[in-house]
């Protein structure tokens, strides 16, 4: 991750820790009143709903981390395989570094690179020719 990543993830953490704690005071402060309201008259208890600063907050803050942790991953591979395998030909080690610079640990290399270093198909009718033309300058 990258400090920008990791200082929106903080950032919306702290947000949504006091969307959190503004919730619970508002719940705690509600749950009191009620009790007094209770012993003043014979009204049953009243369900009341957060404040919209408070939803705002928490839906921002909840926002914000998710920026903050998309900020922060890699480059998503391609899906096709021979995608995959022209990358790696065309950029090598440099299109897989992560972010802090290392090179990623499911880099393999080259994935053709035992095709292209495995002898060709053996050509019986040329070796024949070779060997008749060997036999002949004998």
């Amino acid at each position: 991750m990258t400090w920008i990543s990791k200082l929106t993830t903080a950032f919306g953490l702290l947000l949504l820790a006091d969307s959190c704690y503004s919730a619970y005071e508002h719940s705690l402060l509600q749950t009191h009143r009620a009790a007094s309201l209770s012993s003043l008259t014979s009204h049953g208890g009243t369900a009341t709903s957060l404040p919209i600063d408070i939803t705002i907050e928490t839906l921002v803050a909840t926002f914000v981390v998710c920026l903050g942790m998309i900020l922060g991953t890699s480059n998503l591979r391609p899906i096709q395989w021979r995608v995959w395998a022209g990358q790696i030909e065309r950029e090598g080690e440099a299109g897989f570094t992560n972010s802090s610079g290392e090179v990623d640990k499911d880099y393999v290399g080259n994935p053709f690179r035992l095709l292209e270093s495995r002898p060709g198909f053996v050509d019986i009718r040329k070796q024949r020719k070779e060997f008749a033309e060997w036999v002949k300058g004998q």
